[in-house]
């Protein structure tokens, strides 16, 4: 059997880093995991080959070479997965789909072959039966959230490591909370399973004996759901870095009650981690109740986001426009917040309602609904696709403003001021594999090439040196993400409204 799995372009987003990329010299920001893992999981008689659109194009003999072509997918990949079953169809190709993509718009892949809806470990033996027999099935549907003891290794010898800015793992699946406007537990459950650490460090091993020294992201949507057990984790690979001339850095996702745990932070930054992110949402309490964040209003968030920087994680954070509930000067008050507590990467995005998820059913029952999501919540046009309770076009608005402030270079500099201030880093951070190439053409494309910052850039080197010296790695790398989100948000024709800053954080 002769297998092609493809993975669908990423939009332009937030997270594609499109344009650091080009800073340094990879061509996608993180490999495709789901891919890879299935990949592992298929007979290893099988012949398997991997096109990642990210990294290349797709060839009509690829297409034509395979039995199955296996389409593994999220949302903000709908087009570009569009277009390679159009061309599977045209070329004859059979079609498998499986992932995010599929179970929430099933309507819209009617032609395709054969889906899979849900998780592929409990379901995968079934689909490789019918296709070894010549009879699988039009659907395969997980009836379950299966045991994570038995995921092999990602089959990693399909992808040049080296293509990518980061890899990744997954540790675990589901978290203990409930947010209104969150599809993780419709997907995984809100009982965290989690891998063995012995799974987890199998993985880290089969990267580092193939050469990879960057950082690895741990995709988990909440790392932290089960602290007990993640701590076991944090203490075996504290010892399997040990020894190591060139460490692992990690970065994931948390929730906020991280900060309420000193010992977990502490074992994570001696593990390696310098960099989380958290659903921070909105600095409005009533935003928070209305979307069932209750692990958010326990403490200050401010308190929260500087007790972590403290410990040595650097905050990256979400935060969504569009509640019923925000205020009309909900935009200034976002700014305000992130500046403030320097959270230098401030994924803003409007709210989205997701299929399947409490909001969408609620909205849905007000009749409220008024299209499907882009899967891209920074896309002002195509995710807030529901009727406001503000005006819509203010919030669009507003949205755009907010976005334009924070990525503002004399904004986001100063930010990055704001968080040396706070952050007590614990371990030297190394911002990518080659640090001596990467750090001469961040030099050349910030420092000499992008004039629109390129003054605040050297006074921000100049500062890190004189005064934050142990920070300097981040320092690099949030300066060449900064890159990126210009590019993608910054337009000088819109104001910002200086006067509203906070004071005493200004380069």
């Amino acid at each position: 059997m002769k297998i092609l799995l493809v993975y669908p372009e990423v939009a332009e987003t937030f997270w594609s880093f499109k344009h650091s990329l080009r800073v340094v010299r990879r061509k996608a920001a993180f490999p495709p995991l789901g891919a890879l893992t299935v990949a592992a999981m298929l007979p290893d008689s099988w012949e398997k080959r991997l096109v990642d659109l990210n990294v290349r194009t797709l060839r009509d003999e690829e297409l034509l070479w395979a039995d199955y072509v296996f389409i593994s997918a999220m949302i903000a990949q709908k087009n570009s997965a569009r277009q390679v079953v159009d061309r599977c169809r045209a070329l004859g190709a059979r079609v498998v789909g499986g992932g995010p993509l599929f179970r929430v718009y099933p309507d819209d892949f009617a032609d395709i072959d054969h889906m899979v809806v849900g998780e592929a470990e409990s379901i995968i033996s079934e689909v490789v039966r019918d296709l070894e027999t010549g009879r699988p099935k039009r659907f395969y549907r997980a009836s379950d959230f299966p045991d994570l003891g038995a995921i092999p290794v990602p089959l990693w010898d399909l992808i040049n490591l080296n293509d990518y800015a980061s890899m990744s793992i997954q540790y675990s699946r589901g978290c203990p909370f409930n947010c209104e406007f969150c599809d993780v537990i419709v997907m995984n459950g809100r009982v965290p399973r989690l891998k063995r650490d012995e799974q987890v460090l199998a993985e880290l091993q089969s990267l580092y004996s193939r050469g990879w020294r960057g950082t690895v992201f741990i995709v988990d949507d909440n790392f932290i759901g089960n602290k007990e057990k993640v701590k076991g984790l944090l203490r075996s690979i504290i010892a399997w870095q040990k020894g190591k001339l060139r460490r692992f850095n990690f970065l994931t996702e948390a929730s906020v009650n991280l900060a309420e745990d000193s010992e977990l932070m502490n074992l994570m930054v001696q593990a390696g981690f310098h960099k989380v992110f958290l659903g921070l949402e909105t600095p409005i309490e009533e935003g928070l109740r209305e979307c069932g964040k209750g692990q958010n209003l326990k403490r200050n968030l401010s308190d929260s986001v500087a007790t972590i920087q403290k410990h040595g994680l650097a905050v990256m954070g979400g935060f969504i426009i569009g509640f019923d509930s925000d205020p009309p000067d909900i935009f200034q008050r976002q700014v305000n917040f992130i500046q403030k507590n320097g959270i230098v990467t401030a994924m803003v995005g409007l709210l989205t309602a997701v299929p399947g998820t409490r909001l969408y059913t609620r909205l849905e029952s007000e009749g409220r609904m008024l299209f499907k999501s882009s899967g891209d919540n920074t896309d002002a046009g195509g995710s807030l696709n529901f009727i406001t309770k503000m005006d819509r076009q203010k919030v669009i608005e507003g949205y755009r403003w907010v976005m334009n402030s924070v990525y503002s270079p004399e904004m986001y500099y100063n930010r990055i001021l704001a968080f040396l201030r706070a952050y007590r880093p614990r371990t030297r951070f190394h911002f990518e594999n080659n640090d001596l190439l990467t750090l001469v053409r961040s030099l050349w494309y910030l420092g000499i090439v992008d004039n629109k910052s390129r003054n605040y850039y050297w006074k921000i080197l100049r500062k890190t040196l004189s005064n934050y010296n142990g920070a300097f790695g981040e320092v690099i790398a949030m300066a060449i993400q900064g890159y990126h989100f210009r590019e993608l948000f910054w337009s000088p024709k819109l104001p910002i409204k200086l006067e509203e800053w906070p004071s005493g954080v200004t380069l």
